[in-house]
């Protein structure tokens, strides 16, 4: 069974896209439906910018988004996914590439959560550390034995869990978890807490734009992150898109899930080829490709 899935945050680089925009009438024109719909040329940024204008929330979800949408797009009959995933933001990806969700609306929400985290991140300074070869159990833990706030935010891999949290509290958890036997305890560059529950003003604020979409029944199913699990059911869908922004990312068992149920060969489709290298470290016999056009 071939599964199809998405990156999230973090995948961006200057350039992407590019070659669909110049090749692909179809995907040309949805990255100008895109501009009208975000306001601004999200495309020069895209294809031409900064790496630190890239790097701006607003700019890198909707851009990663695009890139990975309209490339499943391009590949016609080539996308015919038996099962789909996304890392975080990619999640909106898999929805839009799987019918569940139309292009217009998944970046509308895209834009509305990017904007929201935003917001979140200024109104409380925290950030995000890579806790590198040390038990799942372990950094658990750590995280609750911790005085403020600091949770487990991304499972990527056996002995890669990424914790988010104040920046008091991660400071202390780094050094906790270092001394626990840790290879690495690393702050990611990145604009503050996600997937915790200093998200949850953004959650709030997104809450009524998911409620209010029109979502149907995608064309196979969406493991989501909140529960690693299969979804059809648009309301379920729904519910877990939500609770997303608050939850942890359970990329680990989503891969480990997706196995079970039947999946021979992962396509990442989308900027950079981060969940390539994930799926292998989850499981070695995988076999899994990175797409970034056609």
């Amino acid at each position: 069974m071939k599964a199809f899935v998405f990156p999230g945050q973090g995948a961006q680089f200057v350039g992407m896209g590019k070659d669909l925009y110049d090749n692909v009438p179809m995907a040309k024109e949805l990255f100008e439906k895109a501009n009208e719909i975000l306001g601004f040329r999200i495309t020069d940024i895209m294809f031409s910018g900064t790496d630190e204008q890239l790097k701006q929330t607003n700019v890198t979800q909707p851009a990663i988004f695009l890139h990975s949408v309209i490339l499943a797009k391009a590949l016609g009959e080539q996308f015919k996914p038996e099962m789909v995933a996304g890392h975080s933001l990619g999640e909106f990806s898999a929805l839009v590439a799987a019918g569940a969700l139309s292009f217009e609306d998944g970046l509308t929400l895209v834009a509305k959560r990017a904007a929201a985290m935003q917001k979140a991140c200024e109104m409380n300074p925290s950030t995000m550390a890579a806790v590198l070869a040390l038990p799942d159990e372990k950094v658990e833990e750590i995280c609750a034995s911790i005085e403020g706030v600091v949770v487990p935010a991304n499972y990527n891999c056996p002995g890669q869990l990424v914790i988010s949290g104040s920046n008091e509290a991660i400071d202390a958890a780094c050094e906790k978890m270092l001394a626990a036997g840790a290879k690495r305890a690393l702050k990611l560059k990145v604009g503050g807490a996600f997937h915790s529950p200093l998200m949850e003003p953004a959650r709030i604020e997104l809450e009524a734009a998911i409620q209010a979409a029109p979502f149907t029944k995608p064309i196979c199913p969406v493991y989501q992150n909140v529960d690693a699990k299969p979804h059809t059911c648009p309301d379920e869908i729904r519910t877990n898109l939500i609770a997303q922004l608050t939850a942890p990312v359970r990329w680990t068992q989503i891969v480990q899930n997706m196995i079970a149920d039947g999946a021979t060969e992962f396509v990442e489709l989308g900027p950079g080829n981060v969940l390539q290298g994930l799926i292998k470290k989850v499981n070695k016999e995988a076999v899994a490709e990175s797409k970034q056009s056609l």
